[in-house]
């Protein structure tokens, strides 16, 4: 019950922050979700580094998204390589108190890229044209998904799909989420943009829900690496924001770029 509560109170923020919420209250909101992912990344990965060390990985690794208030690609990579840049000098500056330097620096350097940087283009979508009506479909794409996964996978699960990154995902369940987030992807879109083919976006969704999925296989493989079963408890029987938005650290860039070079349009 309280998994669902949440779920609901949840799902019903977003919607309001979307059709409701000013660009700069939206960068605001996705600049402390993605302090709070970051923290839960940092803590997993750095387990053991004195926190100082953590809060300044947590700090860089906003820059991206820190950059994205202009809404230009532009800035966001210029962001990027800002990050890149003062994690090297933190580092510099920080080498006789980090005991395992290389581990920080690859590790921390793979959060500011995976989270801090692929989270940003979420604040990058709402910035386009109608931006809030894509996040909507992605939303809806990632969504249907997992819970088509979820289902599907209980009632038909045999054969797993990674038994040994995460047992609990299923053939059956990956075609299931394909189909229902496929469908519930292209159902929002003939609602909101009904001039878009919808055969040529029933693929485009198709690819995202594979994106999804390998999102979230990859924080499997980073929690089962760190031996942890949550990113944390931020969500009421959630577990961690981290484990809520992985499926769309890598559909948001994803999309950004089909939007960005005209793909789904052009069609």
């Amino acid at each position: 019950m309280k998994r669902l509560i949440t779920g609901v109170l949840l799902g019903f923020f977003w919607i309001m922050l979307l059709v409701y919420g000013s660009f700069s209250f939206f960068w605001l909101v996705i600049t402390i979700g993605g302090a709070v992912a970051l923290f839960e990344y940092m803590s997993m990965v750095l387990g053991g580094i004195d926190r100082k060390h953590i809060f300044s990985a947590i700090l860089i690794g906003l820059i991206p998204q820190f950059s994205t208030y202009m809404g230009r690609l532009d800035i966001l990579t210029a962001g990027l390589f800002l990050a890149v840049i003062s994690l090297t000098v933190y580092v510099l500056t920080q080498y006789t108190l980090l005991e395992e330097v290389f581990k920080f620096m690859s590790r921390a350097g793979f959060g500011v890229l995976y989270v801090g940087f692929c989270l940003a283009h979420i604040t990058m979508i709402m910035s386009l044209p109608q931006g809030s009506y894509w996040l909507m479909i992605l939303t809806s794409i990632t969504v249907a998904s997992d819970t088509g996964a979820y289902y599907t996978g209980r009632k038909f699960g045999r054969k797993k799909l990674c038994p040994t990154i995460s047992p609990g995902k299923t053939w059956a369940g990956f075609l299931g989420g394909l189909f229902f987030g496929g469908m519930f992807g292209v159902m929002v879109l003939a609602y909101l943009f009904p001039g878009i083919d919808k055969i040529t976006f029933w693929g485009i969704a198709l690819i995202l829900v594979v994106i999804s999925i390998i999102g979230d296989l990859l924080e499997s493989i980073i929690k089962r690496s760190t031996g942890v079963k949550d990113s944390g408890q931020f969500l009421v029987g959630h577990g961690g924001l981290l484990d809520r938005v992985d499926s769309l650290l890598l559909t948001a860039p994803a999309l950004y770029y089909l939007l960005y070079f005209d793909v789904i349009t052009r069609g």
